[in-house]
């Protein structure tokens, strides 16, 4: 149970990191906000979120300052549920509800060739993808 509850940990952080360049946050922060600060009011979490998310922006592709910030949103669910282990379902929930149909599945095919090479190959770039599935058809099929 301990290594579903990490795994969770980590899941829910990079997937809120995830959402808060989109248009979802909005939603997203609120509702999260009433989920983290139990006990606390709910628009100084919200606060706190949108701070997180503030720097998550800034950080334009740098990994080091988005793996800050998905620490610190680690650490915030890490402490809810072992106050509040019941959560869990709650954050289940509430994650499954704003990455419902999303599908981001990205394959890197690198091929170096030809010729003689002395020196290293680096890829360099930024992917930003945000897919929405189409609701289903009327009918059920």
């Amino acid at each position: 149970m301990e290594a579903e509850i990490a795994q969770l940990v980590t899941t829910g952080a990079t997937t809120v990191v995830g959402l808060m360049a989109t248009e979802a946050w909005t939603q997203l922060r609120s509702r999260l906000a009433g989920l983290l600060g139990r006990g606390r009011d709910a628009e100084e979490v919200s606060a706190e979120l949108e701070e997180i998310r503030v720097e998550v922006v800034r950080a334009d592709g740098d990994a080091g300052l988005v793996d800050d910030q998905a620490a610190e949103l680690r650490n915030r669910i890490r402490r809810l549920l072992r106050q509040e282990p019941e959560a869990a379902g709650e954050l289940r929930a509430l994650l499954e509800e704003f990455t419902r149909g999303a599908t981001n599945i990205t394959v890197y095919n690198n091929i170096v060739e030809g010729g003689t090479h002395h020196g290293m190959v680096f890829q360099v770039g930024r992917l930003d993808r945000n897919y929405q599935a189409p609701p289903p058809a009327p009918g059920g099929s």
